[in-house]
């Protein structure tokens, strides 16, 4: 028969990713018992929103499986207290950014896809000058730490100053403030090499250490995937929403659905969807193209029961003014419509804390 000293050495053979340490080493296993062939255990989560819960159950119940004499496992649900994720370095209260307390954000709005190569970043851009023509207050937090490339495309290169209350963002010429690790830098082609951690503190200053006054429209622009950055902006910024970034291909739709999944995991309100790369229109005759196949945007906003806000098209005009630093030159034109199509769908404004 087996004992659960025999289920919790299996147990020790499950990692949890983002803490790379066993479930059992973290204390995240409770309550086994073990009955003829069935064991039942309990899994205390981090947090129960945690958008690996099914990864881990499926790991731990394939490990205890994995013992001969077992026929059945049963993983019970449950979250951490207060202390033991603060005896992780998970749990204590975070004290407010510097700036924190003279920030007046209304909007915060985070441009996601979960795979790269969308166009999340040209959306962020594009998203915040259609709302600064619109006579927005609009500020961009570059969350790509990793890959910033937020400040090339509006021709920022010198660091932000520093004020009394706080480090203060680069304004662009038509008055966006931006904030991205690649105005600190020394070159802007420099690595930065660092692990979740690093990268997630660094989030929460651009948040809360920077004075971003008062904005009607914070626009995040996140990296790929679902991993560190996503979930510290989605658990940690005061989000009105995210708003999906795809593009015609297939394996791009698939993996936005695994970004439209975590932003539910962690109960934030989807906006909407925008297909970039959608179409080309040739100019010479103004018959469009669809380089990368038919459209399933609609299709696929209808699935996941999200507002359809529009189509981008292919225009080499666009890289040409990214690679300049002048992306608020472009007309956008397309962009218009989808901004205040945003403004509308979007939650009411957070209540001034000033």
């Amino acid at each position: 028969m087996v004992t659960e000293d025999q289920v919790r050495e299996a147990l020790r053979g499950v990692l949890d990713p983002e803490l790379q340490r066993n479930l059992v080493e973290l204390g995240m296993i409770r309550d086994i018992h073990v009955e003829d062939r069935q064991v039942r255990f309990t899994l205390a989560l981090t947090t129960l929103a945690c958008p690996l819960k099914d990864q881990l159950v499926a790991q731990a119940r394939a490990a205890v499986l994995a013992l001969d004499g077992v026929n059945e496992v049963q993983v019970d649900l449950a979250e951490m207290t207060a202390e033991e994720k603060q005896r992780l370095g998970l749990g204590g209260p975070e004290q407010p950014g510097a700036a924190e307390q003279w920030n007046d954000i209304r909007h915060v709005i985070a441009v996601i896809s979960g795979k790269g190569g969308v166009g999340k970043s040209l959306v962020s851009s594009l998203l915040a000058v259609a709302l600064r023509r619109q006579g927005q207050q609009v500020g961009v937090l570059d969350a790509d730490i990793t890959g910033p490339s937020i400040p090339k495309m509006f021709g920022l290169k010198e660091p932000p100053r520093m004020s009394p209350i706080g480090i203060g963002p680069a304004w662009t010429k038509s008055g966006i403030a931006v904030m991205s690790i690649n105005l600190l830098l020394p070159q802007e082609d420099e690595a930065v090499i660092w692990r979740g951690p690093l990268i997630s503190g660094v989030i929460k200053q651009f948040w809360g250490d920077v004075f971003w006054g008062r904005l009607d429209w914070l626009i995040v622009d996140l990296p790929p995937g679902t991993s560190d950055a996503s979930l510290t902006v989605m658990q940690s910024l005061p989000l009105s929403g995210v708003l999906l970034v795809s593009s015609p291909q297939d394996l791009a739709g698939m993996v936005v659905r695994k970004a439209a999944q975590m932003a539910r995991h962690l109960a934030v309100p989807i906006l909407g969807l925008v297909e970039n790369m959608s179409y080309f229109v040739c100019p010479d005759t103004g018959q469009k193209f669809e380089i990368f196949g038919p459209s399933h945007a609609e299709e696929m906003a209808r699935r996941l029961g999200v507002p359809f806000l529009g189509r981008l098209p292919i225009e080499p005009q666009i890289a040409r003014l990214c690679d300049v630093g002048a992306i608020e030159d472009y007309p956008a034109e397309e962009f218009a419509p989808i901004a205040q199509r945003l403004r509308q769908v979007a939650p009411p404004a957070r209540k001034s804390s000033i």
